[in-house]
């Protein structure tokens, strides 16, 4: 069965690097993206802006922070039958050789629930959660 995975792209580009190689590098990754695009290997994402809110029980301010913007650069989509055909498939980006990074990250298909540990759980329920396991 097919899942998707999430592709967020971090990093900067290698400051060694000429702006032709890194060029090169994305003109190689759009047509490796958009040939996956047309296999159904892949769905479409989508680079991202530098400008941004944050969006917090607070209130919104101006965001994501700093270290944010400069590392999250896009995201898009792997179709895959496990997380590591999907890694095995993102490791062919062609612009990791300039000093992006991929994170890969299996899409979730469940509600969230509350008493499920997740990324979202804090580490005082985690604790009280494994206590009351053993």
């Amino acid at each position: 069965m097919k899942h998707q995975y999430l592709v967020i792209s971090r990093g900067k580009w290698d400051e060694t690097a000429t702006p032709k190689d890194v060029q090169q590098a994305i003109d190689r990754f759009y047509a490796w993206y958009e040939g996956h695009l047309v296999s159904g290997r892949m769905l479409e994402g989508s680079r991202l802006h530098m400008d941004g809110k944050l969006v917090t029980a607070r209130g919104v301010t101006d965001g994501p922070f700093a270290e944010a913007k400069e590392l999250v650069g896009g995201y898009w989509f792997i179709v895959a039958d496990s997380l590591d055909e999907a890694a095995a498939l993102a490791a062919e980006n062609p612009c990791l050789a300039f000093g992006l990074s991929l994170e890969v990250r299996p899409l979730e298909q469940a509600k969230a629930l509350a008493k499920d540990t997740t990324n979202e759980t804090p580490n005082a329920w985690r604790v009280k959660a494994e206590l009351a396991s053993s």
